[in-house]
């Protein structure tokens, strides 16, 4: 079983850090916001990007799947009693000149081992679509 850990702390009013590795990252944890910063409902979509960015890398050595490129882009909408986000969906576009069925079998295998997608379709309704660029 893999287990992950990070610190976050708060700066000031106007910001906190994660730290994890030999990495930091500036929250928004301020009440009025900064541009500057991912807020937790953008970090919480950064992670969904993440993990299919992640399985795309992860399963296109095993399927011989050529790209060139990917872009995912995210769209969470969140309810304000109780708060929680209620739904996500991803747009998942990729360079390739491989067939529609390859880039369906891609789709297929990075929803099947996505860590991050497979926790919150369980909780959120998650969906999305692949096409090419």
């Amino acid at each position: 079983m893999l287990e992950y850990s990070i610190t976050a702390k708060r700066i000031d009013a106007h910001g906190s850090e994660a730290r994890a590795k030999d990495a930091t990252l500036v929250l928004d944890t301020d009440l009025a916001g900064r541009p500057d910063a991912f807020n937790p409902a953008e970090l919480f979509l950064a992670a969904i990007a993440a993990c299919i960015l992640k399985g795309i890398e992860r399963v296109t050595p095993l399927l011989g799947f050529s790209l060139d490129g990917v872009e995912v882009r995210l769209h969470g909408e969140r309810q304000d009693s109780p708060p929680k986000m209620t739904s996500v969906t991803y747009e998942i576009i990729v360079q390739t000149a491989e067939t529609d069925q390859r880039l369906e079998l891609l789709h297929k295998n990075v929803r099947k081992y996505g860590t991050i997608s497979n926790t919150v379709a369980d909780t959120t309704n998650l969906a999305g679509t692949i096409r090419r660029a």
